[in-house]
């Protein structure tokens, strides 16, 4: 039997997912599959696909889900141009076994380095739900997003080998960000032009420095490295419902790099939660995340180090939000999510005074 390969969403057959489940050592046969969009991805898409066997073990999974290229042709020109989706096959295949945070069992994890067409299949994490940016957590979620956060950064702490990999964001052998200068002024004002009249002036003037000052912000690079997820929030997350499931599983992973974990804990609760509740929650859940890097084996990082570091994350959520509303292919949905975005970071940013 021939070896499953790299194919568009529509093409996973019956004799493909035989291949697949034979592959990793289920001595099954699929008899029929059916397949159905989920998920709320901005650059790629995801289906669940239903299995039905014509025989199979106990243990032999009923659903997969598979991630491939976005539909939406601005969209998945994006995720080559920016090597999201070469990037996140490389972290499944090469970072995830050792990265220490949940993410879901991968049956299938293949890109085509020329093309960057791919297939990544995982574990269906149902019962699960998949979190909502624009609904927010519960603290115990958030309490359960820093355990991992943390789990996840110290798992490469200062791993300086992390900086040979070209595909890994911020390592000394990757390419140039996309987000230099110039682009950031110019996605900047094409943001404002397109929603302006539904910023708040305080996220207005925010963007304004922000753009202003890009370089300079861009340079901070302070604070120790480590893995890191950089689009961390709760679309990117699956929570426990109340029919079961992993407390919190962590998804696309397009975008991680070699960086400063405060950021990916700033880039959370500035958006996850709402602001009064995040300004009175913030100390518990920062020493929680101190607590839980000790533990996990991490030492000689300060307090005041991480609030240092902290207090200056915001401005990723803030740059991705108008960066990435200008690049992919535009939603209703998408628009609200930009939009909240940029304002709860604003907000974040003003609270830790990271505007001066």
């Amino acid at each position: 039997m021939a070896l499953p390969d790299i194919r568009p969403p529509q093409a996973i057959d019956a004799p493909w997912l035989t291949a697949l489940m034979q592959e990793n050592g289920v001595d099954a046969v699929v008899e029929r599959v059916t397949a159905r969009p989920i998920g709320t991805g901005q650059i790629g898409d995801s289906l669940r696909f239903t299995i039905d066997y014509a025989h199979a073990p106990d243990d032999a999974p009923s659903s997969l889900v598979g991630k491939f290229p976005s539909a939406g042709e601005e969209s998945r020109a994006t995720g080559v141009r920016l090597g999201n989706y070469f990037r996140e096959v490389r972290f499944y295949q090469q970072l995830a076994p050792t990265a220490r945070i949940r993410t879901p069992q991968t049956w299938y994890a293949e890109v085509d380095e020329a093309t960057h067409d791919f297939v990544l299949m995982m574990e269906d994490l149902a019962p699960a739900q998949q979190g909502d940016q624009l609904e927010g957590v519960s603290l115990d979620q958030a309490r359960a997003v820093i355990v991992e956060a943390a789990k996840l950064h110290a798992s490469h702490w200062g791993n300086d080998r992390l900086d040979a990999l070209p595909w890994v964001s911020g390592s000394k052998a990757a390419p140039a960000s996309a987000a230099n200068n110039e682009a950031v002024v110019a996605l900047w004002q094409a943001f404002k032009a397109r929603y302006g009249e539904r910023l708040p002036r305080e996220c207005a003037d925010v963007g304004d420095w922000l753009a202003a000052n890009y370089s300079r912000i861009a340079s901070l690079r302070e604070g120790p490295r480590c893995l890191t997820h950089n689009d961390f929030r709760p679309d990117n997350m699956m929570f426990a419902s109340a029919q079961g499931g992993a407390p919190v599983t962590v998804l696309d992973w397009q975008s991680f790099a070699y960086g400063v974990g405060a950021t990916d804990v700033a880039y959370f609760l500035a958006g996850a939660l709402p602001r009064k509740t995040r300004r009175k929650a913030e100390p518990e859940l920062l020493a929680l995340y101190h607590r839980t890097l000790t533990a996990e084996g991490v030492s000689g990082y300060a307090e005041d180090e991480l609030a240092r570091d902290y207090a200056r994350g915001g401005y990723l959520l803030f740059l991705t939000g108008f960066f990435a509303a200008m690049i992919v292919t535009q939603t209703a949905r998408g628009d609200d999510m930009f939009i909240q975005m940029v304002t709860s970071a604003a907000q974040h940013m003003l609270d830790h005074g990271a505007v001066e």
